[in-house]
């Protein structure tokens, strides 16, 4: 009875220790690959790790290094786990988004509602303009595409 004990206490915490696995948005170490290709394309920067689950099964993984490339400049540079780039995501000011996109923000959301800018470019290079938007306490990403005409608005957790 002594034995059935400790096999049972022994198998439960053995389970207990299995679903202490890494959640997403915990800093975290990447794998080699990732750390060379982050240490070749942005030389002396530190990064904050975190990890992203995506895809339409949750089964993709994507580490996120976000960084500062100048004192008032946050960037966010996303990698598989093969070490490839698969999107970059840089904060810009206002005047730099497109005319035709400042202008819709300007018809549609009051300045205050803003609360980030952002220039994104995917791994097919293709760029596209992110700004965060909070309106009825809900916080949404309003997309446009690289000349500034919207494309669509996705409600943020």
């Amino acid at each position: 009875m002594k034995n059935l004990f400790f096999i049972i206490t022994f198998l439960y915490s053995s389970f207990l220790i299995g679903q202490n696995g890494v959640s997403p948005d915990k800093m975290v170490t990447p794998p080699e690959k990732v750390l060379y290709t982050f240490q070749k394309e942005y030389p002396g920067k530190l990064p904050v790790w975190t990890l992203k689950y995506v895809g339409d099964d949750d089964d993709e993984i994507r580490y996120e290094a976000k960084f500062k490339t100048n004192a008032t400049t946050e960037v966010l540079a996303v990698y598989d786990n093969l070490g490839v780039l698969k999107a970059f995501e840089s904060q810009i000011p206002l005047s730099k988004l497109p005319a035709k996109a400042q202008a819709y923000l300007k018809k549609n959301y009051p300045a205050k509602a803003i609360k980030e800018i952002a220039v994104v470019v995917d791994d097919k290079n293709k760029t596209t303009y992110e700004v965060g938007v909070q309106k009825n306490s809900k916080f949404y990403d309003v997309v446009f595409d690289k000349n500034g005409g919207f494309d669509v608005i996705v409600e943020k957790d």
